[in-house]
């Protein structure tokens, strides 16, 4: 049965609307509700103003729970609809699509509730200023949440009756908007950004069930990955112990699909059992990033088997045949949430023997009762989400199994069950392909693929990122942001070079394939010309960009890190590699720009926290020369791989053509050589090399020796400066 193609709401027998050429899928989903929906535009604001009505613009996407509750509830209503047509102008976005317009509203909302999140609803005049901005609003009134029905009559009299407070009150929010957007602020060069970032997050951290703060949790990868760095920098067991905690709980509970792999959107408890069950291509990326650091920092095999996991899921059921990495799949099948995922006690002894069954209910907590209560009601109706209670070896003990036999007749009962499964009505998949997303994931599978010694994921990525070079771009060569059912449109975001240019360079150090960098220099270019901000940090959308409220510019960290955060760490990482000090300063000056928004909760931008430690230095460098096909060099690349260095950058320097152009982007390569004939690593550190070595323990020696240097505790703070070459240091 297809999941790629949009449900079809309860009584859309409607004819469709102006939404049913579109390709997104969420815009698709509401064709043929009785809404008179329009595309954002200049066709719907021309008619706005023509017409003299305020617009109700909702912006979601095609796999968010409660998108589909309201459009049930409200936009699927012919009384809704019709109180909606006759008052507004009514536009659909998708947030995906059109990440800059929902940042800008966003922004509005989170300024006038405190919150924010999707179903986003804005009420506007027609030259886009806000005067009222939710989330979710209910068809009725219910627990002082104003209802539809009750909200559209007092904005029609508003509108018609109070004409001046209305736009008054637009004015003030849009003058605050753009207080906001622009207003950096001064930080001070003198907070520790680092550091407070770790406490900020040791503060917040649940020590009985990993991850941070209570109730909803969301995984926060990026966190992690800051932990993990942070941990190698100064020593800090406690850091090293947050993270691996952190993943292992998250793999145990519900977050994680035990019969089909891949992780849920986030933990709706603190235990991490019950889950939004919608899937997300930027968490499966992010998460796989996080378990493979981690499997690099410690060893462990349960994390390098969750990454694979995860990946594996993605290149079965997220991936198209031309390598594209698709969007989501929804939480909801059959018009329910999680439905596709619960399991009842009778369902998994329809589907076992009765010996694997009573196993199986022992493994993973099946109960004839359920463990999963219904959303609204709260009543247990014998549903079940698989999780362990605690670690599978612990299972065993109390089974009184070997844990190798447990674990492999687990894995006899998850297929058996993962068959039953596909079976089932599945979710919807949003097919669409978005650059950004694609760049994030083809950057986890590089470097999945080169720390587990996989060559599957590494081609996986190759074949995601030539995709959006070959099919995502406009007849002037210029990137596009989405892509679906053949037809590229949007044009790109900061975001999409941001993670484009991470997955090239992800992609260089799995292959050591010249090509890779040079295009990660060319696209990192080209996003400076088009996004920067003359005093620093990068905007949103480009110079000729659709103009908006705002021009959006932002630094903190959401779901997954913000662009200015990402390209910081693409332009240290650049710099590191080929010591153009030029690209250093920018990076430093993105800190700079954000000075103010970094200071006041630096455990909000992680990511960038991140970069900052991997300014601080000490600079890391093996430049390896020699033939890339011969053991001799690929010895030595396999020992300058075979320690967790966050900082180290590799530089393979062939013979022919693909050395010419190493030497190209990183001059200071020009004078090595091999020796006698044999391929010869040499360790630069602070921008001083040492003599080659052909010894690849040798080189292990040397490295060690480096990375003892300059790690103490609390040395990491201040920003970024730029050095005599390579990527800064801390003040």
């Amino acid at each position: 049965m297809s999941d790629a193609t949009p449900p079809v709401s309860p009584g859309q027998a409607h004819p469709a609307n102006r939404l049913a050429g579109e390709k997104s899928p969420y815009l698709l989903q509401h064709a043929r509700n009785p809404v008179d929906w329009h595309p954002w535009g200049a066709k719907a604001f021309a008619m706005a103003s023509q017409e003299d009505r305020p617009i109700f613009l909702s912006i979601g996407y095609s796999t968010c729970h409660w998108c589909h509750v309201m459009e049930h509830e409200s936009f699927a209503d012919e009384e809704v609809a019709r109180l909606l047509n006759q008052t507004f102008v009514c536009i659909k976005v998708d947030r995906e699509e059109r990440p800059d317009i929902d940042q800008v509203y966003m922004t509005v909302c989170q300024m006038l509730t405190g919150a924010g999140g999707w179903p986003l609803t804005i009420l506007m005049t027609p030259d886009k200023r806000p005067f009222f901005a939710a989330t979710y609003i209910p068809k009725q009134t219910r627990f002082g949440r104003i209802g539809m029905l009750d909200l559209i009559p007092q904005v029609r009299d508003a509108w018609h009756g109070r004409r001046t407070q209305v736009v008054r009150s637009a004015e003030q929010i849009t003058a605050h908007l753009l207080q906001v957007s622009t207003g950096a602020g001064d930080g001070g060069r003198d907070i520790d950004l680092v550091e407070n970032a770790w406490r900020e997050l040791a503060n917040r951290y649940d020590p009985e069930h990993g991850g941070f703060g209570s109730a909803p949790k969301f995984p926060a990868p990026h966190n992690l990955i800051f932990l993990l760095r942070y941990w190698h920098r100064s020593g800090a067991g406690q850091a090293l112990e947050m993270v691996d905690r952190t993943l292992l709980e998250m793999r145990r509970g519900g977050l994680w699909d035990h019969i089909g792999h891949g992780f849920h959107r986030y933990s709706t408890d603190r235990e991490w059992l019950v889950p939004h069950f919608e899937k997300m291509l930027y968490d499966q990326a992010m998460l796989a990033l996080a378990y493979t650091e981690a499997f690099q920092a410690t060893g462990s095999a349960e994390h390098a088997r969750t990454a694979r996991q995860t990946l594996d899921y993605v290149l079965r059921r997220m991936t198209s045949a031309d390598g594209a990495f698709f969007s989501a799949e929804d939480a909801d099948s059959e018009g329910k949430e999680g439905k596709f995922y619960l399991w009842t006690l009778a369902e998994v002894r329809a589907a076992l023997s009765e010996d694997d069954a009573a196993l199986a209910a022992a493994v993973w907590n099946l109960s004839t009762e359920g463990n999963f209560a219904d959303t609204v009601s709260g009543r247990r109706s014998g549903a079940n989400i698989p999780h362990l209670a605690a670690p599978l070896i612990e299972v065993a003990r109390r089974l009184a199994l070997p844990a190798v036999r447990l674990e492999a007749r687990l894995e006899a009962i998850r297929a058996a069950l993962h068959e039953a499964r596909e079976r089932r009505m599945h979710p919807l998949r949003d097919d669409k392909v978005l650059a950004d997303w694609n760049g994030l994931m083809a950057a986890a599978m590089s470097r999945a693929g080169q720390a587990l010694a996989e060559p599957e994921y590494v081609n996986a990525a190759r074949r995601a990122v030539n995709f959006v070079f070959e099919r995502m771009r406009d007849r002037n060569g210029r990137f596009l942001h989405r892509y679906r059912d053949g037809e590229g449109a949007v044009p790109a975001f900061l975001d999409d070079y941001a993670f484009l240019t991470w997955a090239l360079l992800e992609l260089y150090e799995a292959t050591l394939e010249p090509d890779h960098l040079a295009r990660a220099f060319a696209l990192q270019d080209e996003s400076i010309d088009r996004f920067w901000h003359r005093e620093g940090g990068l905007y949103l959308t480009a110079q000729d960009d659709e103009p908006l409220l705002v021009r959006p510019r932002e630094v903190s960290d959401g779901a997954i890190p913000s662009g200015n955060s990402v390209v910081m760490s693409n332009l240290l990482r650049l710099a590191g590699l080929t010591g153009r000090t030029d690209l250093a300063d920018k990076a430093n000056a993105i800190v700079d720009a954000f000075a103010g928004q970094l200071g006041h909760m630096p455990s909000a931008h992680s990511h960038l926290m991140s970069g900052l430690l991997l300014a601080s230095g000490p600079s890391l460098e093996v430049v390896i020369v020699g033939d890339p096909e011969r053991e001799d060099t690929r010895r030595l690349v396999d020992s300058a791989r075979s320690r967790y260095l966050p900082g180290l950058a590799i530089l393979l320097v062939p013979e022919g053509e693909a050395g010419r152009t190493i030497r190209r982007l990183a001059p200071f390569t020009s004078d090595f050589a091999a020796v006698d004939g044999t391929a010869a690593a040499y360790v630069c550190h602070d921008f001083s090399c040492q003599l080659p070595t052909t010894d690849p323990d040798e080189l292990i020696r040397a490295l060690q020796s480096k990375t003892k240097k300059g790690s103490e505790p609390g040395t990491s703070t201040g920003r970024p400066t730029a050095r005599a070459a390579g990527a800064g240091s801390l003040p």
